[in-house]
């Protein structure tokens, strides 16, 4: 990717962090450089005028105007450094949150995909641990300083000679040259390093993290990971060892050229003083003047191309952040179709593969769902299940074919609209540190008698009853000591909660139940089945408890739509997968309904 497009695509994300920011380290900039040509110009008319008239009423006023302009800039400086110092912290704040907002955004696909995984982790860590995109921005105001004042230092040192500028870009070349190839070697170095670095991290946290104390401690595994710690924290410290040796070595090399440097220049600049050999004889005053601009000129074209450097090594750094904020994003699919009540789903020859996948995961699925029908898909481990909602939920996009609802392809409708209609309970579902009331409702403004609805619906009443704050209790202890702690059942009825308070056309429940016993299982599903009654509900389960009680049930064989009938027509078919599997389970437990029959009896 070009530079140009790479600088564009940053800047435009610290202006969404903040508008004013840019501007402020522009205009700190400008007065970097105006103080520096200050204080080079200033001191030449206070010295004329010692070793000349001497005049008590100018000294006056040259000493004044040179203390004054001082101050006034060390006053200006020191609000500046501190005001940068609080909109840095500001900034570093906002691109964690813009991160954030891109990571909730972003198609869904990506989020399963381990590159884009680790581009989301790389782009975190240039952001974090090596603060990359504010260093780029300082380095980019700094950049505009030294420009600004090599400029007004050229144009003072033309006036003497071009010699004296010549002697200066000569040292600055060569120290150029070393930089450029000191800075390539920082970033393999920085890239090599990477790997190391986020092994060290993830084995230091997970010594940190109090969700695994338990196998810690039974399985004996905490000499495992410090011994990782340590060995990753010793590698680190080696590769820094020879890095900073390296770096002390061009700093060496750096201060001999200058010194090199500045002392042809004084000899040149002192030669004026006292001979007219290479021009007009120049004062002490104009000594002192051509001097510090010789030695203020080094060391802002020494901090240009210092900062030039660290642009380039920060783009490099930030190349996953440009790469990853590109990605396409789910809200973009936004379309004025609206969805209305959903009264048919269709599934035509929908057929699904993997990014970079050459395996079709689902072929040719064909199956039609009516309004408040109740559906159970079934099929063994990897059959495409999951991945079969996951494209009715516009997670993915199919291969080929479509998913029609009402009719029309999903993908013309608009995307947060659409979702509105659907409500799902998956197998890996998450409860968050917030209110029970917040994990129902979510951030949204809250219906009180809803909320008490679905919490009698579900069963929870009492458990909520019998809490100090009812709804408003916070789950769990991650970030409030007295936090509530729930049984395994109850937070699968407040996810369950959840998706009824939601009351969507079509609900799903994706094998949240796969750790209970088949008993409570199948009440699960059976009470929820009486809760969603005038809904269309599609049911996942390795078990056939969801099945008896459906309309029809879709077998998924291999991708493939096996069967796709009532329970009572599939159990006829002595020889189906279906058959197999309900008759192999009914050997191990006793299927309970409503009529007591035996498994075998639902045939």
């Amino acid at each position: 990717m070009k530079v140009t497009k790479k600088l564009k695509i940053l800047f435009s994300i610290m202006q969404k962090a903040s508008k004013s920011y840019v501007w402020m380290i522009i205009l700190g900039s400008l007065f970097s450089s105006i103080r520096i040509l200050l204080n080079v110009i200033l001191p030449k008319y206070l010295i004329e005028e010692l070793l000349g008239n001497q005049d008590t009423a100018l000294l006056i006023q040259w000493f004044c105007l040179i203390v004054g302009a001082n101050l006034l800039f060390n006053f200006l400086d020191r609000i500046y450094k501190r005001l940068l110092d609080v909109k840095n912290a500001y900034i570093e704040r906002r691109i964690h949150e813009i991160m954030a907002e891109k990571i909730m955004a972003v198609d869904y696909q990506y989020l399963e995909d381990p590159y884009y995984l680790d581009l989301k982790e790389r782009a975190l860590f240039a952001c974090t641990n090596q603060g990359a995109l504010v260093n780029i921005i300082n380095a980019f105001s700094k950049t505009v300083s030294n420009v600004f004042t090599l400029i007004g230092l050229v144009v003072i040192m033309f006036t003497l000679s071009y010699v004296l500028v010549l002697v200066l870009f000569i040292g600055i070349i060569c120290a150029m040259f070393i930089n450029h190839l000191f800075k390539k070697y920082q970033v393999r170095f920085y890239e090599n390093l990477l790997p190391i670095n986020r092994k060290y991290g993830y084995y230091l946290q997970q010594t940190f993290n109090f969700t695994l104390s338990k196998e810690m401690r039974l399985d004996q595994m905490s000499p495992i990971f410090l011994d990782k710690v340590r060995r990753f924290n010793k590698e680190i410290n080696e590769e820094f060892g020879v890095f900073f040796k390296k770096a002390g070595l061009v700093t060496g090399v750096f201060k001999f050229i200058n010194y090199i440097q500045m002392g042809l220049v004084y000899l040149y600049v002192g030669f004026r003083v006292f001979s007219a050999s290479w021009g007009a004889k120049i004062s002490i005053g104009d000594f002192t003047m051509y001097t510090t601009s010789a030695l203020s000129f080094s060391q802002a074209f020494s901090d240009l191309v210092d900062n030039l450097m660290v642009i380039g090594q920060m783009l490099s750094y930030l190349s996953p952040l440009v790469e990853f904020m590109e990605l396409p994003e789910a809200l973009t699919h936004a379309t004025d179709k609206k969805v209305g009540v959903i009264e048919t789903i269709e599934f035509r020859d929908l057929s699904f593969k993997y990014p970079k996948s050459e395996v079709f995961v689902l072929s040719s699925i064909n199956a039609v769902i009516h309004r408040g029908e109740k559906i159970s898909i079934v099929g063994l481990n990897g059959a495409g299940k999951t991945t079969l909602i996951k494209i009715l939920c516009r997670f993915y996009a199919p291969t080929s074919g479509a998913i029609l609802v009402n009719g029309c392809p999903i993908e013309e409708y608009d995307y947060l609209d659409y979702l509105t209609h659907i409500s799902a309970v998956f197998q890996d579902y998450r409860l968050f540190a917030y209110s029970l009331a917040n994990n129902i409702a979510g951030d949204k403004e809250m219906d009180s008698s809803r909320l008490e609805e679905v919490i009698r619906e579900v069963g929870l009443e009492e458990k909520v009853a019998s809490l100090p704050q009812k709804l408003d209790s916070v789950l769990n202890k991650a970030y409030d000591p007295d936090g509530l702690e729930l049984s395994g059942g109850q937070q699968q009825k407040l996810a369950i909660a959840r998706a009824l308070y939601k009351n969507s056309d079509l609900v799903i429940l994706d094998e949240p139940t796969s750790a209970l016993d088949p008993i409570a299982e199948a009440e699960i599903y059976q009470q929820f089945n009486e809760l969603v009654t005038n809904k269309t509900a599609i049911y996942i389960s390795h078990r056939m408890s969801s099945s008896v009680f459906c309309d029809k049930i879709l077998i998924i064989d291999g991708g493939k739509v096996a069967d796709y009938a009532p329970h009572k027509e599939l159990m006829k078919k002595k020889d189906s997968l279906y058959y197999r599997l309900f008759t192999s389970q009914a050997k191990n437990y006793r299927l309970q309904a409503k009529s007591e029959d035996s498994p075998e009896s639902f045939a």
